[in-house]
């Protein structure tokens, strides 16, 4: 099933987040901007293939595991209840979030075919980095897409992702949350929801 994607539907449609790590030690400038120079590369190759929407999914799949900090992003989204989670609790969220992810994104840039993003500008802040792109759709006038970018892991990867000002991660934890809500606590049963949604 197609989305009808506008400007508005791709800012609130999109959900999956990103979080805030701790301090950022050699990354610079350059190679902040360089991570997501290749990332956005890397997504308009993707949405220029012509691939079916699931071939696409798979493919967003291996972008989001080679650029994104998903260990941290996924125990972000669990929040305080990673703490009662246990070791296999805890891999098995992380890759049903990722999968989860993959579906949610790839669904949404799927409509992006026939637009770009383009990486306009980077700046410090605090201890990361946000490189700033812009997106252009068809038919609708280009917005902002910020990515947060940190060394944290020992890898430069991106960890949150601001659309027009909405903070994803804050939207994404919120949602795992009302998962959790829903299977009265429930883990075990949340994951395999998350395995199914997006």
């Amino acid at each position: 099933m197609a989305f009808d994607v506008t400007r508005r539907t791709f800012v609130l449609g999109t959900t999956a987040a990103l979080a805030m790590p701790g301090a950022a030690w050699a990354l610079n400038e350059s190679q902040a901007s360089a991570l997501v120079g290749k990332l956005v590369g890397a997504i308009n190759k993707i949405i220029d293939s012509g691939k079916s929407e699931k071939a696409m999914i798979g493919e967003f799949e291996k972008v989001f595991k080679r650029y994104a900090d998903l260990s941290y992003v996924a125990a972000y989204a669990m929040g305080a209840d990673g703490r009662r989670a246990s070791g296999g609790q805890k891999k098995a969220f992380t890759k049903a979030f990722t999968g989860y992810m993959s579906r949610k994104y790839g669904k949404r840039f799927r409509e992006f075919i026939g637009g770009r993003l383009e990486v306009t500008g980077v700046r410090k802040v605090k201890n990361y980095y946000e490189v700033t792109t812009v997106a252009h759709l068809r038919g609708e006038a280009p917005f902002d897409l910020k990515f947060h970018v940190s060394d944290r892991s020992g890898k430069n990867l991106f960890f949150n992702m601001y659309i027009e000002g909405v903070n994803l991660l804050l939207t994404e934890r919120t949602e795992i949350g009302a998962m959790l809500d829903k299977r009265r606590g429930d883990i075990d049963a949340m994951i395999k929801d998350l395995s199914k949604a997006g």
